[in-house]
């Protein structure tokens, strides 16, 4: 159903790095300062959303699973609770790149170590190279090696592998095969150095389309498997035999038999397809080998299934179906662990009428399908799925068979039996990641249930957030692949995403700020309209007219009082209409392309932006007049937004970083603008809530201030500033939207491009940002405390700890020193938010600059993660300084 990632976020983050702007004129010499405040982050639940090419279950130890994203990071599953936690979310602004993972891989001699090889696009759209990700606590901390070359977790191809392998006899090995013709590397140092494998003979050949100009989709796709044959090697020995699939139809399989010193072509191999997938068992002497004519995850016409015996050479073909019947490629192939003859594999492009998946019990000599017709349209299913915790994957469809919906699938690169429990596999599809634990119902003849397994794992890239002041929506999201959802309850995935149109991406939405029962969203759509709107708070829609020559969704502007509207779309000029949409008119005096936005208080003053140049029209619309301001940056990577109640009163972020770039203010409709000193750069402005006692709604930015790259905010006018975020809670790019709430204090909403909407709570309920900075003050804390003690995760040897410090007395700590002992022997490992020592047992936490001050009824929080041998019992007694702690 989503046959492109869309690229509208990067592209955009791309423009904004490159474009120059003139200097600034007019700048506030407001004194800026940073303080810190405790915030709580979630995910606003969607639960998935995009494409999930990888999982990865560890050998030796149960339940450790991992899962990787194209652009949303990589995920480790939480078996108690059947959810996922994100494991890169520290991946800071300037590496955003590495939110893309192409290939993981879980250590099963110590399953405590994990490594992902990160790195986003190939091509000019990633600035940075990739790197190699290494973690010896599953994920919970990383250490990076950055490569002297670029990976592609989002480019085409990425479904094939794994890439990345660590060799099951000597755990200091691992290899890595690169794209764009940079052959095979390895590390023999755990993953800290590389260097490529000369004598690897194939760096691949194969281009999706070797005519883009762009490099996305003519890139050589590389070198796409490892995988070790461990029956030839011994505990501390380097294993001899290697496989490697490379993407080339000609020469796909090469082998190594003397542990990676030299390489030769597989004799006898099939040629005319590339190798999605090679998995090896090792106890029958088999590899068997999934083939497609097309790299994917979207193309494949044609396709086949192989098996390999290691000990004699012979080919067999075991394709379920003949060539000439598959308009497919063949990937997702995996290997029942418990019965090693026993093998499954997908249809992974067949997108119509769904994905196929199938399964052989005798090694590949005879397959099942997971459903067949019955009488042509009809089919017979082996399995029921059971999407009522994601109720939304059945996308509104109400398809004639032989669709079907909610779809088995479509782009199903990943599949995987669990290696310690046949009745349980898991597999990534498009927009989620789905699971049975009833598997063995298939050969049994019943029928196994197919769920969604994917709480915890948000991987939408966010074009748009919006909260309005009433009604029984809390935020409406503008999202790629998906359009975006009304969410009433932010803890509850929706039913269902707009639809009435459903766009395929939701560029932009807005709603009339005095009347938010209006709303309206602009977006992308092979055929049909891009204009939709709604009268009942979001909840139903119903689809505008576009006018002519309209190509995509653009962005648009609801008029105060939701009496009329204007868009700026793709593919034609900025129009304005009355009413809804039935019939366009175009505005003059505005370029195309223009950003548009609405003032909030009169409902016929909009206002455009676009290469520098502020314009403003009072008549609805119609007529748009250049501003005389000048300063602002040039460049097409700005957003501005109208603040609530207050004529007149914009607010302007954006820029790049060899021109003017940061946040400028307006008070007179943008007539002339004020560049706010001291934030260095600034990408988005929201506006939520005001402070206990504050005469001026917060502001929020995702934004570099002091010469810190964070989520700001402000309690007064932008003249001190809180970082509210801190270096665990990152998600690479941030710079495509944000808005505060306007109906709780402190909460705001922040767009990723790739792990959703998060939003942040505050623990400062007083409200009031300024102070910070300075040297390091002498902890003083007077009055009660209490401790709150969280072990958040525990593994063999491991354990990660959430400690929230809160002052329960009346008055306010300018510092504070926490102190407690471990009871059997726990060792800290890495701690964030705070310094620490460790003497023996005993531990001291103490506050760094930004945390020091705690205002009564407040708290703060740091976390660590430890090693533990025996037991992990919970520390029983607290001391802040003289006082001892409330445990809670």
């Amino acid at each position: 159903m989503r046959r492109t990632r869309i690229l509208t976020a990067v592209l955009a983050l791309a423009a904004g790095l490159l474009v120059g702007t003139p200097p600034a004129l007019a700048t506030s010499t407001a004194k800026v300062t940073l303080a810190a405040d405790t915030y709580t982050w979630k995910n606003a639940r969607i639960d998935g959303g995009g494409f999930v090419p990888g999982i990865v279950f560890n050998r030796s130890e149960k339940n450790l699973i991992y899962a990787r994203t194209d652009i949303g990071g990589a995920y480790r599953w939480q078996e108690a609770s059947k959810t996922w936690t994100p494991l890169l979310d520290p991946v800071g602004w300037n590496d955003w790149g590495h939110t893309g993972v192409v290939s993981l891989a879980s250590d099963s001699a110590d399953p405590n170590k994990v490594y992902a090889a990160v790195g986003t696009y190939t091509n000019s759209w990633d600035p940075g190279n990739g790197a190699v990700l290494r973690s010896a606590d599953r994920g919970a901390s990383w250490q990076k090696t950055d490569l002297p070359f670029k990976l592609g977790g989002n480019m085409p191809g990425r479904g094939m592998g794994e890439r990345l392998a660590i060799d099951p006899n000597k755990d200091s090995v691992l290899y890595l095969g690169a794209p764009s013709g940079k052959g095979l590397w390895r590390s023999t140092d755990s993953g800290v150095t590389w260097s490529q494998v000369t004598g690897f003979p194939d760096p691949g050949n194969y281009q999706q389309d070797p005519s883009d100009s762009t490099g996305y989709a003519s890139d050589n796709q590389g070198i796409v498997w490892v995988t070790f044959d461990e029956s030839t090697g011994t505990s501390g020995s380097a294993t001899k035999t290697i496989y490697v699939g490379v993407a080339d139809k000609d020469n796909a399989v090469y082998r190594s038999t003397d542990a990676g010193a030299t390489w030769q072509r597989v004799a006898g191999q099939p040629t005319g397809y590339l190798p999605h997938r090679g998995v090896l068992d090792a106890k029958n002497g088999i590899l068997y080998i999934a083939y497609s004519d097309k790299g994917g995850p979207y193309d494949g016409g044609k396709g086949q299934l192989w098996r390999y015996a290691t000990a004699t050479g012979t080919w067999t073909n075991i394709s379920p179906v003949a060539e000439a019947d598959t308009y497919y490629g063949f990937s997702g192939l995996t290997v029942d662990r418990q019965h090693p003859s026993t093998l499954m594999a997908t249809a992974y492009s067949s997108w119509w009428p769904d994905t196929q998946i199938f399964r052989s019990t005798d090694s590949g000599a005879t397959w099942t399908k997971a459903w067949d017709y019955s009488s042509y349209p009809n089919r017979s299913n082996r399995y029921t799925v059971d999407v009522s915790t994601s109720p939304w994957l059945t996308f509104g469809a109400n398809p004639s068979p032989p669709e079907q919906t909610p779809k088995l699938g479509w782009m199903t690169e990943s599949l995987e039996i669990d290696p310690f429990n046949s009745s349980r596999m898991m597999y990534g599809t498009g927009a989620t990641l789905y699971g049975t634990e009833n598997l063995d119902n298939w050969d049994s003849g019943g029928q196994f249930t197919v769920k969604p397994m994917v709480q915890g794992l948000e991987e939408t890239a966010v074009n748009d957030l919006a909260a309005p002041p009433s009604g029984g929506a809390q935020l409406f999201s503008a999202l790629g692949d998906i359009g975006g959802f009304r969410h009433t309850d932010l803890t509850k995935v929706p039913s269902m995403m707009y639809t009435s149109p459903t766009f395929t991406t939701t560029t932009s939405l807005d709603f009339a700020e005095t009347n938010p029962n209006t709303v309206v969203r602009v977006g992308n759509l092979d055929s049909g309209p891009h204009i939709a709107f709604s009268t009942d708070n979001g909840a139903n829609w119903f689809a505008g007219t576009d006018p002519s020559g309209v190509s995509g969704g653009g962005t648009v502007a609801a008029a105060a009082d939701g009496s009329r509207f204007v868009w700026s779309p793709a593919g034609t000029g900025v129009q304005y209409t009355t009413g809804f949409g039935s019939s366009w008119s175009a505005s003059s005096g505005i370029p195309s392309g223009a950003v548009v936005e609405s003032d909030r208080v009169d409902p016929k003053t909009f206002y455009g932006f676009k290469s520098g140049k502020f314009y403003v029209s009072t008549d609805g619309g119609a007529t748009f007049t250049a501003s005389s301001a000048t300063g602002l940056p040039s460049g097409g990577s700005v957003r501005f937004k109208a603040l609530p109640g207050t004529k007149g009163d914009v607010w302007l972020a954006g820029g790049a970083t060899d021109g003017a770039y940061g946040l400028w203010h307006s008070t007179d409709s943008g007539a002339s603008f004020t560049k706010l000193g001291g934030v260095d750069q600034a990408d988005t402005i929201g506006f939520g809530k005001a402070a206990s006692g504050a005469s001026y709604q917060t502001l929020y930015s995702s934004a570099k201030i002091g010469g810190v790259r964070g989520i700001f905010r402000s309690t007064d006018k932008g003249a001190t500033w809180t970082r509210i975020n801190d270096d665990a809670h990152q998600w690479g790019w941030t710079g495509a939207a944000i808005t505060g709430d306007p109906r709780v204090y402190g909460r705001v909403y922040v767009s990723t491009n790739g792990r959703g909407v998060i939003y942040g709570d505050t623990s400062d309920t007083g409200g009031g940002d300024g102070g910070g900075g300075g040297t390091d003050p002498t902890p003083t804390p007077t009055g009660a405390c209490m401790v709150t003690y969280k072990i958040t995760n525990q593994w063999s040897g491991g354990f990660q700890a959430d400690v929230q410090l809160a002052n329960t007395g009346s008055t306010a700590w300018t510092g504070w020193s926490l102190g407690w002992s471990f009871a059997d022997g726990q060792k800290i490992t890495q701690l964030w938010n705070a310094d620490y020592t460790q003497s023996g047992t005993a531990v001291t936490a103490k506050n760094l600059n930004w945390n020091a001050n705690v205002a009564a009824g407040s708290s703060v929080s740091f976390g660590f993660t430890g090693s533990w041998t025996g037991s992990n019992p919970k520390p029983t007694s607290f001391r802040l300084g003289d006082q001892t702690c409330t445990v809670a």
